[in-house]
């Protein structure tokens, strides 16, 4: 998106001119007038980061819960204090109810178990009662604002009209009571109960978030995509079942007062060792926590700075713990322990080496992005199919394989730096925190699954990555990554109203955005491209960027305008598809090689020579060719008995036909 030459005059026109056939050129990266208003108004920055005006409001929770798992409600009540650090006046509140997902006659977008949704038993806004006006859920009956004093809930959404606005740099405090049935496992995703484990996710109403872009995000949640939500502390208390293992989001903070001596110690044995402990087995289950008298036990959890907070609650469970350490003041010593957790049903394929894997992946991606900085990780097992993140906190589907569950897990454990430290908006820009995640969780896979031990199988992760981009490519099934997550196909027809299963939302999400940031490290390098990506994650942790700042800080950090890159990637599905033309040998002169453009997205073409005595050459044909309007270019390469050329020899570019990137020479005749 910055200003430069070779961009300047082929952008303009969307079409090349030249003796060559005319090409479609990809289009400016435009931003909506509400983020170059953020810009103007000094909140973000051309080059990415946030602006001297940047802000952010802030919404902390002490939430209280109760649990009775005879008839599977939660019943909950808690304070909300919210603070204005914007500079506007703020005359409404938006709060999100989204267990409301599950109510009657509500908007959604996938099946769900409707259950009635959260009941609001009690609103108080610094101590005055509001009135609830909200009217049935019929068409034509939506009130989008709420008179002072009063609140209007529709679906998932509840508008507060403000008795007084809540002036820049001040707090308002919501004194809320609700309740809700824990919606069945069968009938819900990211949460719920199968009568054994309780996982408790978007359990309590949320303050939506108000930013510097388009001020009050008012989307329902429909199901499909996920949360945008600020950032803030907690203090949960859960009161359930006493024979339950309750784990959560923050720390422990009365953990003498529900584990025995034993637990203790033996998670003091996990975090000084760095051995897989079992804390608790199968035959200890019912013995690892202190007596009760009255059959119930309150749970204590404190955390800071986070966006959102989950519990889970099962007499079922074993329980594994180990290790991982981090260097969080960054002197080059990896000294500070993260207490790793694993609560799974006994028998359940692969789980015993679920604490391995936590413990490796909270490591790895603490070294090559940033330290982990929560106290705990926490993994789950049960009730869906496959993997969701909170807060310190993942919940993974049963039986895996250990290759399957190495990489749900690691994916969920990657998404604590992509959405859970830098906030960006999950429903919005799906591709923002699952594409980030989908990049990294490849990096893990490449570097656990190397090959070097019985346990350790190689596995070309990439590979598979490609091939499932490959399957929507060209395809005219294909959506941009640049799409609200509730606007995708929803999948679930039959093949002749959906051929393809609703992936686009997937590969759009996923796929594409994973393969694309392969491509940039392919492109510029290990050093200048990691020197990006760890870039815009030191500026934006905390904050809420949006898709502009992460294209701004790469082309801030690159050095170059990137519209020919971002364009083709997140706003079209146009393919790349490289191709070998004629290799023209000399005898005794550099062998002029074709390469083909016979695509519709410019990409640099990476073409590597090898010849008969092994060794190889490496050229490339330079985007600016492409971006100048031709669909052919000639490399040259040394002198010699040229036997492959080969483009995209290491696999950085997604190409939509690999069939024609290699060129092998003719066998002499015999």
């Amino acid at each position: 998106m910055l200003s430069r030459p070779i961009l300047a005059a082929a952008l303009a026109l969307g079409l090349a001119a030249g003796p060559a056939a005319q090409r479609v050129l990809p289009y400016p990266v435009t931003p909506p007038p509400q983020f170059e208003r953020a810009i103007a108004s000094g909140t973000r920055t051309l080059t990415g980061s946030p602006g001297p005006a940047a802000w952010a409001n802030r919404a902390d929770y002490s939430l209280d819960a109760r649990l009775d798992a005879d008839t599977q409600t939660l019943s909950a009540e808690g304070v909300i204090t919210y603070t204005n650090e914007s500079p506007d006046a703020l005359e409404v509140l938006v709060l999100k109810l989204r267990q409301n997902v599950h109510a009657p006659g509500v908007p959604r977008n996938r099946p769900v178990a409707v259950t009635g949704g959260l009941t609001l038993e009690r609103f108080v806004v610094d101590g005055q009662p509001y009135e609830d006006v909200s009217v049935a859920e019929t068409p034509g009956s939506y009130r989008g604002s709420a008179d002072e004093g009063t609140y209007v809930i529709q679906g998932t959404v509840m508008t507060v009209g403000l008795t007084e606005p809540l002036r820049p740099g001040d707090t308002v405090s919501l004194d809320l009571a609700w309740r809700f049935i824990v919606p069945p496992a069968t009938g819900s995703f990211r949460q719920g109960t199968d009568g054994e484990v309780f996982y408790l996710g978007y359990w309590y109403p949320t303050v939506a978030v108000y930013d510097d872009v388009y001020g009050w995000h008012v989307d329902p949640y429909l199901g499909m995509g996920e949360h945008y939500l600020e950032f803030g502390d907690f203090e949960v208390s859960l009161d359930a079942p006493a024979d339950m293992l309750v784990y959560g989001t923050g720390d422990l903070t009365n953990a003498d007062e529900v584990y025995t001596e034993e637990t203790r110690a033996r998670l003091a044995d996990a975090l000084a060792s760095g051995d897989i402990v079992h804390v608790v087995t199968e035959a200890e289950r019912g013995s690892a926590l202190t007596p009760s008298t009255d059959g119930r036990r309150v749970w204590r959890f404190e955390a800071q700075d986070v966006r959102d907070v989950a519990l889970s609650a099962s007499a079922a469970y074993v329980w594994d713990a180990t290790r991982a350490l981090v260097d969080r003041d960054e002197d080059g010593e990896a000294t500070d322990a993260v207490l790793i957790n694993s609560f799974y049903r006994p028998g359940t394929a692969s789980w015993e080496r679920s604490a391995e894997f936590a413990s490796f992946a909270i490591e790895h991606l603490s070294e090559t992005l940033w330290p982990y900085p929560w106290p705990h990780m926490t993994a789950v097992e049960g009730l869906i199919s496959g993997g969701m993140e909170y807060p310190m906190m993942t919940l993974i589907g049963g039986d895996r394989t250990d290759p399957s569950l190495f990489s749900v897990t690691y994916h969920e454990i990657a998404h604590m730096w992509f959405p859970m430290m830098v906030g960006s908006n999950e429903k919005a820009f799906t591709w923002m925190d699952e594409g980030l995640t989908s990049y990294n969780t490849n990096q893990g896979i490449a570097a656990f699954w190397d090959g070097s031990s019985p346990d350790r199988e190689k596995i070309d992760a990439w590979a598979r990555l490609r091939q499932s981009h490959y399957l929507l490519a060209g395809s005219g099934y294909a959506i941009p990554a640049m799409r609200h997550n509730d606007r995708y196909p929803i999948g679930g027809g039959t093949r002749q109203v959906d051929p393809v299963g609703g992936a686009a939302r997937g590969v759009a999400s996923y796929s594409t955005p994973a393969v694309a940031l392969h491509a940039l490290r392919g492109i510029y390098g290990d050093e200048a491209f990691l020197d990006a990506y760890l870039e815009y994650g030191r500026r934006w942790q905390g904050g809420h960027p949006y898709p502009y700042d992460l294209f701004n800080t790469f082309e801030d950090r690159l050095g170059e305008d990137l519209d020919w890159f971002w364009t083709p990637t997140f706003f079209t599905t146009w393919t790349v598809d490289h191709a070998v033309g004629a290799v023209m040998p000399s005898e005794g002169q550099p062998t002029s090689v074709q390469i083909l453009d016979l695509g519709r997205a410019p990409m640099p073409a990476l073409v590597r020579a090898t010849y008969a005595d092994g060794t190889s050459a490496d050229a490339r044909v330079e985007v600016a060719e492409w971006l100048g309007g031709a669909t052919e270019a000639v490399l040259q390469f040394p002198a010699g008995d040229l036997v492959r050329v080969e483009i995209n020899p290491d696999g950085y570019i997604v190409d939509a036909d690999p069939s024609n990137n290699l060129w092998t020479a003719p066998m002499a005749d015999e």
